[in-house]
């Protein structure tokens, strides 16, 4: 069965790292190298993994084209947690007519973040 995992390149690897750790929970699951200087991080976030890499020299910028969404159970409460570890609140949370509460963010990189919260029915 597939899998889709995200992955992150980012020049700004600690800031990252502490950023998915402060704010969704990451926990690091595996590294390589083992020792000495980090090229790539896996971590867990819930039942999912996300990827960094470090790559200072990279002068990429985030896209636009795609969002990583994360399922997290209260939108509102997540916000404030969101600027202090240094990321972006783009507006106020909705509530979607298919049933979830979106908010959308920028990580500091300026990736886009799509939360998403389910409604009770």
């Amino acid at each position: 069965m597939p899998t889709i995992q995200t992955i992150i390149a980012t020049p700004f690897f600690d800031r990252q790292r502490a950023f998915y750790q402060g704010v969704f929970g990451a926990v690091e699951k595996s590294r390589y190298p083992a020792d000495g200087d980090v090229f790539y991080v896996a971590y867990t976030v819930g039942d999912s993994e996300l990827g960094l890499v470090n790559e200072p020299e990279t002068e990429h910028p985030p896209s636009a084209r795609i969002a990583v969404s994360i399922a997290v159970a209260d939108v509102d409460a997540l916000l404030d947690r969101v600027e202090k570890a240094g990321g972006e609140v783009l507006g106020p949370p909705n509530d979607m007519p298919w049933g979830e509460r979106v908010a959308h963010i920028h990580d500091p990189d300026g990736n886009v973040i799509n939360l998403t919260q389910t409604l009770p029915r």
